[in-house]
């Protein structure tokens, strides 16, 4: 039988994420952009003590610069948005990396720290949020049943960059000094355009092909078979055409859409996303400082950053792998529940860790758990508001998290110099994941224990997680838009049914003036119901 062609009379299949093919290589630009935006960041410090020296400030002051460019990667998030939704997701990553490199190339001829913080903190970092965003989109679109796979190797970027660009800049600095580091740095971020340009949309060229074979279903359908139908079909590809033009400037399309916090699921999400961002980082920042603190070596203690990375690595593939089995992909939100709880009980059991063994199992443990969040933040996301409306939930997800970013990691420093004492700070940071966990965990079932006992109907639809949600919202999306493209060409298909039949009827008038009686061949298809063929026109028209 083989798939239905539109050549032989078949409706043509909606357009579906293809799950490989051409995804495969927006995965690869993905993985790409994700490491830049995450580890670029954390990699610029190798820097610092050199800008100290040429701009006599601080530690704190060149420490700006990561802020910055972090506060720009979520702050940014509803901007992002707007320009995703208004000039689609290539050309925004293609201004984005030139942004981002310009960034760093005007940094390496900077002369003070203020114009630092423009350039490679403002610049750059805007140029990283307008890439990072729409690349997560982009995944979306092309991925579906195995999306949580895709998820989870897009998210090791961001370990495999940190371990590749951080000595990458340290060699660089050494043979060329921070400013050559600043451009040659400048010039790795054009590869962001790269993999903005190989973000090719998914439906264009797909609705332009369905469009087509949609018109030439109707007509053939509606048509007599012969020569007429040819004419038909052009004139219902005019016609569509014009009906097309008028309507087009009708539909408006929303930049933002804020819809969504009508959904119960983005809100508990949103709400357990803040608490976590309060702690998430907290460890990692201050891991070094602890270990030494309690007497390991300089060297040793920067090993057991490495040590998070290498796990990092290969946590997020697998974490995406198990959420994407068939009887954990509808609880995929619970699974992101148990690894945000498993990093805060490993916050807080590493606490009283007080020699370099017990700092390396901390680091182990606290690997898999991290790369278990940073594998399941965006798919969750996905899964609760759908593709369709995941360009603005990120944006405005993103912008939220920055408030946390910057009270976070600030408050848990000033504590330790207030308290002298980072096992409080472990367990206050353990405490605030713990319990983002149990507030997910709990409002989600709440939630579904409350969808559950409601009857769905389309009038009262039920807010939940999940991938059956994902694909029952973009299912009844596709048919709208479905049965929107079928209403036009069947206006348009009955205006050529009217000149088809009055050409058809002017040959019977002529063969029944001619030899009498009701016409033959055509003529029978057309006036079949006696000999009055204009009310069968009358009819067809009505």
């Amino acid at each position: 039988m083989g798939r239905p062609d539109p050549e032989e009379g078949h409706l043509p299949a909606p357009v579906k994420p293809p799950d490989g093919g051409w995804g495969w290589i927006v995965l690869l630009g993905c993985f790409v952009i994700t490491g830049f935006s995450y580890a670029f960041p954390k990699a610029v410090s190798v820097y610092f003590k050199e800008l100290m020296k040429d701009f006599h400030v601080g530690y704190s002051d060149t420490a700006w610069i990561s802020s910055i460019m972090l506060a720009m990667l979520y702050g940014t998030g509803p901007v992002c948005s707007i320009m995703v939704n208004q000039f689609g997701c290539r050309p925004v990553m293609l201004i984005g990396g030139l942004l981002a490199s310009a960034g760093m190339i005007l940094a390496s001829f900077t002369t003070n720290i203020i114009e630092l913080y423009l350039t490679a903190g403002v610049l750059t970092g805007l140029g990283m949020a307008l890439n990072f965003q729409p690349s997560l989109i982009m995944l979306g679109t092309y991925f579906d049943k195995r999306r949580p796979l895709a998820n989870g190797l897009a998210a090791a970027g961001s370990p495999v960059f940190l371990s590749s660009l951080s000595p990458l800049g340290q060699v660089l600095l050494e043979k060329f000094g921070w400013r050559g580091g600043f451009l040659i740095m400048g010039g790795l971020l054009l590869n962001c355009c790269t993999c903005g340009a190989v973000m090719r949309p998914l439906d264009m060229g797909m609705k332009r092909k369905m469009g087509k074979a949609q018109d030439k279903y109707e007509a053939k359908e509606m048509l007599p078979i012969g020569g007429k139908s040819e004419e038909g079909i052009s004139t219902t590809d005019g016609t569509k055409k014009g009906k097309k033009a008028k309507k087009k400037p009708k539909k408006g399309k929303k930049l933002l859409d804020f819809s969504i916090f009508s959904n119960r699921g983005f809100i508990i999400y949103t709400i357990s996303k803040f608490i976590l961002v309060l702690g998430l980082f907290v460890p990692p920042i201050l891991l070094v400082n602890y270990a030494k603190d309690t007497g390991v070596p300089d060297t040793e203690a920067a090993f057991l950053l490495s040590i998070i990375g290498f796990i990092d690595i290969f946590a997020r593939p697998a974490c995406g792998m198990v959420a994407g089995l068939k009887w954990v992909r509808p609880h995929v939100a619970y699974l992101f529940s148990f690894s945000m709880l498993f990093n805060g009980l490993t916050d807080i059991c590493s606490a009283r860790a007080s020699n370099y063994t017990g700092l390396v199992i901390f680091c182990v443990f606290f690997g898999i758990s991290y790369g278990m969040v940073g594998a399941l933040q965006f798919e969750v996301l996905m899964a609760i508001v759908g593709s369709q409306k995941f360009s603005s939930a990120i944006g405005l997800v993103l912008l939220i998290e920055a408030f946390a970013v910057l009270i976070g990691p600030p408050s848990a420093g000033r504590l330790v110099d207030a308290l002298k004492n980072y096992e409080v700070i472990f367990y206050l940071a353990g405490s605030e994941v713990a319990l983002s966990a149990l507030f997910l965990g709990v409002a989600s079932y709440c939630c579904l224990n409350r969808g559950k006992k409601e009857p769905p109907s389309e009038n009262n639809p039920t807010a939940g997680g999940g991938s059956d949600t994902e694909e029952a919202e973009s299912d009844v999306q596709e048919a709208e838009e479905h049965s929107s493209d079928n209403h036009q060409p069947a206006h348009s298909t009955d205006n050529a049914v009217v000149a088809a039949n009055e050409e058809a009827n002017h040959v019977a008038e002529e063969q029944s003036g001619e030899g009498g009686g009701c016409p033959t061949g055509d003529g029978e298809v057309l006036a079949r119901d006696g000999c009055n063929a204009d009310q069968m026109v009358e009819r067809d028209s009505f």
